[in-house]
């Protein structure tokens, strides 16, 4: 049995790990954070999540939690997760004091799957070894071709792949201590349409006039970095603990290409396809979070986590034709806080089920700083979930949570960067369904 298990959680690395890599990218955290990286934890709005150490999942949350699993766990698990954006124009003006022409877009949100792989063993009563491959961080959106936000975005497509293996080690009765390697790849998508017109307009060339004749950037590019994550772990009691976890940020250099297409004849000298570079730094993050249980029925948990935002000044890419200026986007984000609260109630020995709320600021400063690629707003999480132990060594998991996205404003003005960009302004209607499914099983 052990051998047949061992080889299927082989195979099922394999699949999991191209799975993640052809579908994860839609953001629910703030900023393009995914914290989508537990089927259980989500039931609870991932409020335990560096101090409940429930399943093996705990090695994105918190490493240390390892030490609290016995034998072998590996835990299959995917996230549907359905976004709705959906702009409303209020007035948005091209620099030549024309409105923008276009409808508003449709509905921007794009509805993907983002799977999860972890397997935990523990080694010996003191030391724990473990494996998760997730996709900690993600964005997707896209609009219409046409709409009256094109020329800041069309398509922006943003996926990460996290290889993260990780040990954990009891010093002693009370005190665990776990650390793990972040192996990132990043690759990333983005289009927007060029408004060709305007340029052939300042330079005097006939035919070429201003939102008449439109082409098309798309650019993408991909890097792999490394981190690393460590988490301490304190049990007070049998049924009271605390945990703290942290995980670094990781610094990408990306290098790809850009495909321009519909450029005018007269124009193609200078847009020309090429290459690419831009820098990403994803960001570190510190959790610490409170589990306590009550009795054998009622559990209830809480949990703070702070990202550091604020590093993501700008998103610059570079192009290797000298004769392109490059393309900056001003972001000055901020760090984001997250709040939670949870509680677990089980009925009998078989099932648990699960409730939980939270709030999570924006990483957006303000509406001048917002762009349609991500409308990022304060959200409020409500969430339930339920498992079901089929067997000791088989049990099932599954989560729903709806966010509430305080609708997000736009408000850019036609100068600077987004002189031929256009003065977006406008109001964003988002809010985000999320269901998920996993199978445990322990041996």
């Amino acid at each position: 049995m052990k051998k047949r298990l061992l080889s299927s959680w082989g195979k099922a690395l394999l699949i999991t790990l191209v799975l993640v890599l052809v579908s994860a990218g839609s953001v629910f955290a703030a900023g393009f954070a995914l914290i989508e990286q537990s089927m259980s934890g989500l039931g609870n709005a991932y409020s335990g999540g560096a101090a409940s150490a429930e399943d093996a999942s705990t090695i994105f949350y918190n490493p240390a939690g390892m030490t609290l699993l016995n034998g072998q766990q590996l835990i299959l698990g995917t996230h549907i997760i359905m976004p709705s954006v959906k702009f409303h124009n209020e007035g948005s003006t091209h620099v030549t004091g024309q409105p923008l022409s276009g409808g508003n877009g449709g509905d921007g949100g794009v509805t993907k799957p983002v799977p999860n792989l972890y397997y935990s063993r523990k080694v010996s009563d003191k030391f724990s070894v473990g494996m998760g491959i997730n996709a900690p961080f993600g964005l997707a959106t896209d609009y219409d071709k046409d709409w009256v936000g094109r020329y800041h975005a069309v398509e922006s497509d943003v996926m990460t792949v996290n290889i993260n293996p990780s040990v954990a080690y009891k010093i002693n009765d009370n005190l665990s201590f776990g650390a793990g390697l972040n192996v990132q790849y990043i690759k990333a998508k983005l289009s927007n349409a060029v408004d060709f017109g305007l340029i052939g307009y300042g330079k005097h060339i006939p035919g070429l006039l201003p939102q008449a004749n439109d082409g098309f950037a798309e650019l993408e590019g991909d890097n792999w970095g490394i981190g690393y994550n460590l988490g301490l772990l304190y049990e007070f009691s049998k049924n009271t603990r605390a945990g703290i976890a942290y995980r670094s940020r990781i610094e990408h250099a990306l290098e790809g290409d850009v495909d321009f297409s519909k450029v005018p004849d007269l124009l193609k000298g200078t847009f020309k396809d090429g290459g690419i570079k831009a820098d990403l730094t994803t960001p570190d993050n510190l959790s610490i979070s409170l589990y306590h249980q009550i009795n054998p029925q009622w559990a209830v948990m809480a949990d703070f986590t702070w990202t550091n935002w604020s590093l993501f000044k700008k998103l610059a890419v570079e192009f290797d034709n000298a004769a392109l200026p490059d393309s900056v986007t001003t972001e000055k984000w901020q760090d984001n806080y997250r709040y939670s609260l949870g509680v677990t109630y089980t009925p009998c020995c078989n099932w648990i089920l699960r409730a939980g709320t939270a709030y999570d600021t924006t990483a957006i400063e303000s509406a001048k700083y917002r762009t349609p690629r991500i409308p990022d707003g304060d959200r409020i999480w409500a969430a339930l979930g339920a498992g079901y132990r089929l067997s000791d060594m088989v049990s099932f998991d599954i989560g729903y949570a709806h966010l509430f996205v305080n609708d997000p404003e736009i408000n850019k003005k036609a100068t600077g960067e987004d002189l031929s960009r256009g003065a977006l302004k406008g109001t964003f209607d988002a809010a985000v369904d999320i269901l998920s499914a996993q199978v445990v099983l322990r041996f």
